[in-house]
């Protein structure tokens, strides 16, 4: 075979066309060892895109039917002209034939070879962009949380004092439902007292230790406790005091209510949240409404809530209402309106679940967004691996056994309108919580008020106390 001025080509030759073929390809591709120098999260998209290109040289080397006949007929070529020169009686037609197709197969496949090329760069350009992506919003949901440091100080400061964590492996986050006017979008449900803030929503979320069960322990605002002495917003004291509960998150936020949490129930608090009247409603509206029934219509100006009775699905803007409402709804008391709350959480639980947004990215992230823009957290759960690690470990929890309840409570004896603990039914709940051994929530009907153990049939008590209370199972709408 030989090149248009009849100079023999030898396998030389052409190694050196596809080298210089290869160096211009590779030049003409962009470099990430840039990017790869700078991030981790880029290096690894950059192996990734190494490993995709690799693999299309690979598959060019070995190649269709075709190619490898025309791998072999280039390598054969040379021995079939020698062989020929050696056969000088050969007519002038065949010997000039045969170069001629030799050519043809030789031919390196430019084509094929830069489509691979090319393919695999733009495969690389496509992971690198969805690397970024995913890197920019994990960031911008991680830098939403407000980390309380100023709860840990104090918490740390009176460490001797709290109680020593018996079920180690058991959760027991303290819920914080927030009343402040601050922030965007809380403005207008109430005037803003400089800045001073309530908690009309405190909730004991207790998580099993073998995360087959959650329950969730509502404690009312007005329940007399004693609130230890605690360092209030201006860097002053305050004295212990016997006083109405929520009284302790206006002294010194959370973790003056953690300290008296502690002292009345003798459960450690491992961790805390606390959620505005903004965030609710954005995680109500990002789920895309929870289902409640009515059996009656619903007016009431200060909650900014007007319904109809029966059933209905109620978007953030009408949930928030629904849970905040008080004096137009029942007996107007805040024992009713806990009772609600905790149907309307159990409805939102078994809304989440059956529409498998723990495990769709597509629904967690509006979730997420919604959630993380209005909490604020204590360093063990202020990040969005900390939060998607907790929600991953209790989200295969049945729903008939993530629990609600009230604490034991009755009117108080010196005034009518606080409340005070039943004993010996709220120590006995305390002590289930301590040890995390299973508690039992039964409806209104199968249960008495106080919390106390149900007589069986012979008129002896029964060996298990139950509590009043519901699960998300059963939700609003039965």
């Amino acid at each position: 075979m030989t090149d248009s001025a009849g100079t023999p080509i030898g396998p030389a030759d052409r190694a050196g066309d596809e080298g210089a073929i290869d160096a211009v390809s590779e030049s003409a591709a962009p470099s990430t060892s840039g990017a790869a120098g700078t991030d981790k999260a880029m290096a690894a998209v950059g192996t990734l895109a190494a490993g995709t290109l690799a693999a299309g040289e690979s598959a060019e080397a070995a190649g269709t039917g075709g190619t490898s006949r025309t791998a072999t007929a280039t390598a054969t070529a040379p021995a079939a002209t020698a062989t020929t020169a050696a056969h000088a009686t050969a007519a002038d037609t065949t010997e000039s034939a045969e170069p001629a197709a030799a050519t043809t197969l030789a031919e390196p496949p430019n084509r094929t070879r830069h489509w691979v090329r090319w393919a695999a760069f733009g495969t690389s350009l496509v992971v690198l962009a969805a690397a970024g992506a995913a890197w920019w919003s994990y960031r911008e949901l991680d830098s939403n949380i407000t980390t309380d440091t100023t709860a840990a100080a104090e918490l740390e400061t009176f460490e001797q004092e709290r109680p020593t964590p018996i079920a180690l492996d058991a959760q027991n986050i303290l819920i914080l439902g927030s009343d402040t006017r601050a922030g965007e979008g809380n403005r207008k449900y109430g005037r803003d007292d400089g800045g001073s803030q309530r908690s009309d929503t405190t909730i004991l979320l207790h998580i099993a230790a073998d995360r087959q069960s959650a329950t969730a322990m509502s404690i009312p605002r007005d329940l007399m406790a004693e609130i230890p002495n605690c360092r209030r917003a201006d860097g002053t004291r305050s004295t212990t005091q016997f006083a109405q509960f929520n009284g302790a998150f206006t002294i010194g936020g959370a973790a003056c209510t953690i300290r008296t949490v502690e002292k009345m129930t003798g459960v450690r608090i491992d961790h805390h949240m606390i959620l505005d009247f903004s965030g609710f409603k954005s995680m109500v509206d990002a789920i895309g409404g929870v289902e409640v029934c009515l059996k009656e219509p619903i007016d009431d100006a200060d909650a900014h809530l007007k319904l109809d009775s029966g059933r209905q699905k109620l978007d953030g803007e009408e949930a928030l209402g629904y849970v905040r409402a008080r004096k137009s709804i029942g007996d107007g008391s805040d024992t009713e309106r806990m009772e609600r709350q905790q149907q309307f959480l159990g409805s939102l639980v078994k809304k989440v679940q059956s529409n498998g947004v723990l495990l769709n990215p597509a629904k967690l992230y509006p979730l997420l967004e919604a959630a993380t823009k209005s909490l604020t957290t204590d360093p063990g759960l202020d990040s969005l691996k900390d939060l998607y690690d907790l929600a991953q470990s209790v989200r295969s929890i049945p729903t008939e056994k993530v629990q609600f309840l009230t604490v034991p409570r009755q009117p108080h004896t010196a005034n009518r309108n606080r409340d005070e603990l039943v004993q010996p039914a709220a120590n006995r709940l305390f002590g289930q919580l301590r040890e995390d051994t299973p508690i039992t929530v039964l409806p209104q009907d199968a249960e008495t008020e106080s919390g106390l153990p149900d007589a069986n049939a012979s008129g002896s008590p029964s060996p298990t106390t139950t509590f009043t209370g519901t699960n998300a199972a059963v939700g609003m709408c039965k």
